[in-house]
């Protein structure tokens, strides 16, 4: 079993572990042409420069708000579609929609993003509908920083929760029949059941999911943020990875970029530390 192990070590060890030795240029003002050896050392200065550079200022907080208001709302749906589906009892149609909330889950981000790009465009499916319908003016989703923040989630949302729903619809399968039984008898209605029974025995697993879920705070989805975004919406949608992508790649910034990415790393080790030992002492969750 360790033999087959060691594909997977080696895996991590180079792509994981060994770019680690590149973190050293965050405490320097790295010149390509000079390497890691004969660049200038600056000490913290590129960490300095995070908060007072506005723009990275702006991005943690924007990374924060979509993170957590997808953590939120990445939980409370998933549980609530799991509570009503399982309340159907015609097979056929639950794993119908089973199957067709949990598909999105599988499509890549390019090509959801395609996907919404050509429906909320300024030509798009949605315009043309409410054009028709109500004689109201292209609305431009995906250029309005109003409108980009809740088009993120909501499409985040739409393509992630089917795989939560899953989680928790198993959660509802191994609850003991004879609890509903012992209610019914009591005379518990359907609404009482669900909030007295399904709800508790639910409950390890919400705690698990919520807490784990704040190692990922600072990770507001790389994928999808660069697939949808744009310089009109910077102010609300550029986050932590976007602009470390920005400031290092395309910049130049190959220092102050890697210290960036450093930060947000060092504050997601310590939460999810935090996220673990909640999970321990709460749901008696862990790993090893």
């Amino acid at each position: 079993m360790y033999v087959l192990c060691i594909p997977a070590l080696v895996f991590v060890l180079i792509f994981a572990y060994g770019p680690m030795v590149g973190l050293v240029i965050a405490f320097q003002d790295y010149k390509p042409w000079l390497g890691m050896m004969h660049s200038t050392w600056i000490g913290l200065d590129n960490f300095a420069r995070i908060f007072q550079q506005e723009e990275a200022t702006q991005a943690i907080i924007n990374t924060l708000i979509i993170a957590v208001i997808k953590i939120i709302v990445g939980v409370i749906v998933p549980i609530a579609m799991a509570i009503l589906l399982s309340e159907l009892r015609n097979v056929g149609v639950k794993k119908s929609i089973q199957t067709l909330v949990y598909l999105p889950h599988f499509l890549s981000w390019v090509t959801v993003a395609g996907i919404m790009i050509d429906i909320l465009g300024l030509d798009g499916g949605i315009n043309h509908f409410l054009a028709n319908v109500f004689g109201t003016k292209p609305i431009f989703f995906l250029g309005d920083p109003g409108l980009f923040r809740p088009t993120v989630i909501i499409s985040d949302l739409w393509k992630n929760f089917g795989f939560g729903m899953i989680v928790y619809l198993a959660t509802i399968t191994g609850i003991d029949p004879s609890y509903y039984e012992a209610a019914e008898i009591d005379g518990a209605t359907r609404r009482q059941q669900t909030w007295h029974v399904t709800l508790p025995t639910m409950l390890p697993m919400i705690i698990v999911i919520s807490t784990l879920s704040l190692g990922s705070i600072l990770d507001a989805g790389f994928d999808q943020i660069f697939n949808l975004y744009n310089p009109l919406v910077y102010s609300t949608g550029d986050i932590i990875d976007t602009y470390v992508y920005r400031a290092s790649l395309l910049n130049g910034q190959y220092g102050f970029g890697t210290a960036v990415g450093l930060f947000k790393s060092g504050i997601s080790f310590i939460l999810i530390i935090i996220s673990y030992r909640i999970a321990y002492k709460v749901a008696n969750y862990k790993i090893f």
